[in-house]
């Protein structure tokens, strides 16, 4: 699709990266042999968001995409030589500074922007003050309007649409605007939102109900995915994919169809749920991410996620011994964290049975019940901001420890549970669970 010269022209900006602002926290995170390729990957993986953005834009637009790891001059002027009629970006709270520091930039040089996403969405009024309109919730339904406005030279404030988006009408990403480079993941999604509301959590109350996304546009994803790799690894960028239970035949037969790998979330669940269970390696699924959360708290609004720990760790097991390997997701730093459960947290994961580990720090996040019950305690750290929202930054006061015994304790359980020993511990176990795996041995 190639416009005319004087047509309307769309960027896309895409902050990408992992951001760490404690400095031995990102010296562990390059040195210790379980954590730095993980990171690299998250790192690399396709801005999902504005490529379905940019799969909706009508075809007389020019439309370019940057995937910015810093916010310098040398990407303002970049843009600004496009001459762009209207510049989207997209931030995770990390990076929203960052956003915001190059949407004020550009529209000094006269450079209309749009600012979208779970932040924005959170925090309006705070991202109407460096934008010329946000979009608050699914972009999808407002997404032809915000154009249409900025083709007229007349952009509005805010755009919310009126329900949430229909994922009947889903449209094809551009995974063509990410160029030639070989991509280690693809990213596509199967589902939106979830049916819980962990109070850690925004995506699963910011976004709308659980919807599920149709058989037939995931095929159209797969056949536009292997068009540029056709073994490709593909993360699905769900919050919960297999939630409600099943039947999910539609989606297992439509990857199984394709020669992915792929990769997904969902709770522990799954492993006692047989008619899932049976098909997910054959159909390609060769990991899971599964969060235990914690081994001292648990969090409100988990639902029918609560369990003991015993529980859920057979239906882990039974997840890996159907060849799909699990990476147990934990957070540090719940309330009733103190010395001595992060030495059993410590103790714990030197003899878990996952094939991989991702440890973070409780992060109160914008729109979540977690920050509005610690903003009303006062907890929240006076000399932090949105730049420290990484989950591997304490931004809180614990109710046993310091702050700064927190971190230097998170420090120890990652330097733990990412050393050479249980690296090769980890691997092994991940090896042993990918025999049992048709799509890792082909």
């Amino acid at each position: 699709m190639n416009a005319a010269p004087d047509s309307p022209r769309l960027t896309l900006v895409a902050l990408s990266g992992v951001r760490v602002r404690e400095a031995e926290l990102a010296e562990l995170g390059m040195s210790l042999p379980g954590l730095g390729p993980r990171g690299a990957a998250i790192a690399a993986l396709p801005p999902l968001g504005v490529l379905t953005l940019a799969g909706m834009t009508p075809d007389d637009w020019a439309i370019s995409l940057h995937e910015a790891a810093v916010v310098d001059d040398g990407l303002v002027q970049r843009i600004v030589r496009e001459q762009p009629t209207l510049v989207g970006i997209s931030a995770l709270t990390a990076s929203i500074l960052e956003a915001y520091t190059l949407a004020d930039a550009l529209r000094r040089e006269g450079v209309r922007v749009v600012l979208g996403g779970l932040h924005v969405t959170a925090c309006p009024d705070e991202a109407m003050r460096h934008a010329d309109a946000v979009v608050v919730g699914d972009g999808e339904p407002v997404w032809p309007q915000v154009l249409e406005d900025a083709r007229r030279g007349a952009l509005r404030p805010l755009y919310k649409p009126d329900m949430p988006f229909d994922m009947r009408a889903a449209p094809l990403p551009r995974y063509d605007l990410l160029g030639s480079a070989k991509r280690q993941r693809f990213t596509m999604q199967a589902s939106r939102g979830c049916p819980f509301a962990c109070d850690f959590c925004a995506a699963s109350r910011l976004l709308g109900p659980f919807r599920r996304k149709p058989a037939d546009r995931l095929r159209e994803e797969l056949r536009a995915i292997t068009a540029i790799d056709p073994k490709p690894a593909i993360e699905l960028a769900d919050d919960n994919t297999f939630a409600l239970g099943g039947p999910h035949d539609d989606l297992l037969d439509a990857l199984g169809e394709s020669n992915a790998r792929w990769f997904t979330e969902a709770d522990w669940r799954l492993g006692e749920n047989p008619a899932v269970l049976e098909r997910l390696a054959e159909c390609g699924c060769v990991q899971v991410l599964v969060g235990l959360e914690s081994l001292v708290h648990q969090h409100a609004g988990m639902g029918a996620k609560k369990t003991e720990m015993p529980r859920m760790l057979d239906a882990l097991r039974a997840m890996q011994a159907a060849g799909v390997a699990v990476i147990g997701c934990y957070i540090v730093g719940s309330d009733g964290e103190d010395e001595a459960s992060l030495d059993r947290l410590i103790e714990f994961l030197q003899h878990d049975p996952c094939a991989d580990a991702q440890v973070t720090l409780q992060t109160p996040f914008p729109g979540t019940a977690l920050r509005r019950r610690l903003e009303h305690e006062g907890r929240l750290l006076p000399d932090t901001n949105w730049s420290h929202c990484t989950l591997f930054d304490v931004t809180y006061q614990p109710d046993r420890m310091t702050p700064e015994a927190l971190q230097a304790g998170y420090a120890r359980v990652l330097i733990s549970a990412f050393d050479e020993s249980a690296h090769r511990r980890r691997s092994a176990i991940r090896r042993e669970t990918w025999r049992n795996n048709p799509r890792m041995r082909a």
